[in-house]
């Protein structure tokens, strides 16, 4: 009799047991900081086994992820999503709407992302993705640079540079204000890192595409254009590849995501935030009043829980989600473990995370653009959208090949044309 009760306790408890396929990014120190919240959220919820593997990368974690999905051996869940794959995702009715879920205004509070969370808006007005963590990106100047051409201030607008280009071309004709070969390049995610990281400073941030229509703002694309443009007609553009330029100083200005300081720690021990270089928000147009927040680009990517999971395991999810974020102490843990600042309006103010920017000063800056910092497009024809704003925009303004506003026209219209009149 004792052993027929054992074996039906058994068999109760492996019925009730949940588990929940997690795919982390195909990244060591990602893969670690879930694997280290599954196993603490098992010892507080032993009826739920949280497993973490990595995306396969077949031949790209996406693609991964949609060949997973078609096959009906796809995940419960899964970060690395960014925003342009998530509209493929909801396209597909493959992702389920976050903001129906119980508790989902708690975790925002808790979390505090209230104003974050706003750009993540997909066109029916749910959010399919739960942003993790936000690169806004910046710039950096060679401080050092500037003091040797005179001048005691970064500039912030785009005459103000193009003023310290003047004088970079006659002190040092051998030094070069920007390198960046991308410009020319038809790679679409190159778009990111130099045309909308201006678009969204020079428009405070407006949509780019809604639904399946460009609504960008014409004068500050148009704006975009002519400033890279008059840079290269300057001669302060190098447009072909060379390696660390900012770096070891063959140019003074760059685009720079938290990503490099690492990377820096090892192999530019010099460079010192304050000494030689510093970080500012995106240059603006002229027009535009010092004072006000810069808006910017975010490299930004979340997770989303899958339709065609069975329903206990995307509710398991859901708790193990709730139960991660709103805790600050696990977005320090995410913080300190993979250097990816966390995506919370209070970043670079709450107590959590003082110690930690202290030691990384570098990364204060890009803790407080957050609230300011745009993800990509949402739609689910990104890649061929962006390309064609490289072939018919963006190249051929900066090359003179066309006016800004002719290449603005052109790329507008061919960028329509995929989305459908």
């Amino acid at each position: 009799m004792r052993r027929c009760l054992l074996l039906g306790a058994l068999a109760l408890s492996l019925a009730s047991a949940q588990e929940v396929r997690f795919w982390s990014a195909p990244n060591p120190s990602q893969t670690q900081f879930w694997e280290e919240m599954a196993q603490a959220y098992r010892e507080v919820n032993p009826d739920v086994t949280i497993t973490v593997t990595p995306i396969p990368e077949s031949p790209t974690s996406e693609a991964a992820i949609l060949a997973s999905l078609a096959g009906g051996t796809g995940p419960t869940i899964s970060e690395n999503i960014f925003i342009g794959f998530g509209a493929q995702l909801y396209n597909a009715s493959a992702v389920v709407p976050l903001n129906t879920l119980p508790g989902w205004e708690e975790l925002l509070a808790a979390r505090n992302m209230a104003t974050a969370i706003e750009t993540w808006a997909f066109p029916d007005g749910n959010f399919y993705i739960l942003p993790i963590y936000t690169n806004a990106m910046l710039f950096g100047w060679r401080i050092d640079a500037l003091q040797e051409l005179g001048v005691e201030t970064p500039p912030r607008t785009y005459s103000e540079i193009l003023e310290v280009c003047a004088t970079l071309r006659e002190q040092n004709p051998n030094r070069f204000l920007l390198a960046r070969a991308d410009l020319l390049s038809n790679v679409w995610w190159q778009r990111w890192f130099d045309f909308f990281i201006l678009y969204d400073a020079a428009s405070n941030g407006a949509p780019f595409i809604v639904g399946n229509e460009i609504v960008a703002d014409d004068e500050a694309a148009v704006a975009v254009f002519d400033f890279y443009r008059r840079l290269n007609e300057a001669g302060c553009l190098l447009t072909r590849e060379v390696t660390t330029p900012f770096e070891v100083g063959n140019s003074i200005w760059s685009q720079l995501g938290p990503w490099t300081f690492a990377n820096w720690r090892e192999n530019f021990p010099e460079l010192q935030l304050g000494e030689n270089f510093v970080l500012t928000d995106p240059p603006v147009p002229d027009e535009m009043p010092a004072g006000e927040p810069v808006y910017t680009f975010a490299d930004a990517k979340g997770l989303v829980i899958y339709q065609n999971a069975p329903e206990e395991a995307r509710e398991a999810a859901w708790e193990f989600v709730r139960w991660v974020f709103s805790d600050p102490a696990n977005d320090l843990a995410w913080f300190e473990t993979t250097n990816l600042p966390p995506t919370r309006d209070d970043l670079g103010s709450n107590e959590t995370f003082a110690a930690f920017l202290e030691e990384n000063p570098a990364l204060v800056q890009y803790a407080e653009a957050i609230p300011y910092a745009v993800p990509p497009i949402v739609n689910q024809n990104f890649a061929d959208i962006q390309t064609a704003l490289s072939e018919q925009g963006l190249a051929p303004a900066v090359r003179g090949d066309k006016t800004p506003e002719q290449a603005w026209e052109d790329a507008k219209a061919a960028m329509q044309a995929l989305l459908g009149e």
